[in-house]
């Protein structure tokens, strides 16, 4: 069985903010032991779902380019606990919705 936590390994060798990486850690756990959707579709709604409900904010309307999460802050600098809006629009969910076409392609 193909499971939605696959997606997420490995990490990204790039980040934006340092809260980045928290979360990433945080969407795989609430996903632990899911099946992967048939579609890619499905996928796709099933990643933006578990980012808005880990960080607490709705990816689609947010306009603001990063947000901080006090539970995402870990003591490691400037940008601690901050997460960048952006980077998971243009790079990050799509590296994971690709990682799920990719699966379910092949």
């Amino acid at each position: 069985m193909r499971l939605v936590t696959d997606l997420f390994d490995p990490e990204p060798v790039r980040w934006g903010l340092r809260g980045d990486p928290w979360v990433w850690r945080a969407m795989c756990e609430q996903l632990t032991g899911l099946a992967l959707p048939p579609s890619v579709g499905e996928v796709e709604r099933l990643l933006i779902a578990t980012f808005d409900r880990v960080v607490k904010c709705d990816l689609a309307t947010e306009t603001a380019p990063w947000v901080f999460r006090e539970e995402f802050a870990r003591g490691s600098g400037m940008s601690d606990g901050s997460v960048h809006l952006e980077m998971w629009r243009s790079e990050l969910l799509p590296t994971l919705v690709d990682r799920a076409r990719s699966r379910l392609d092949g």
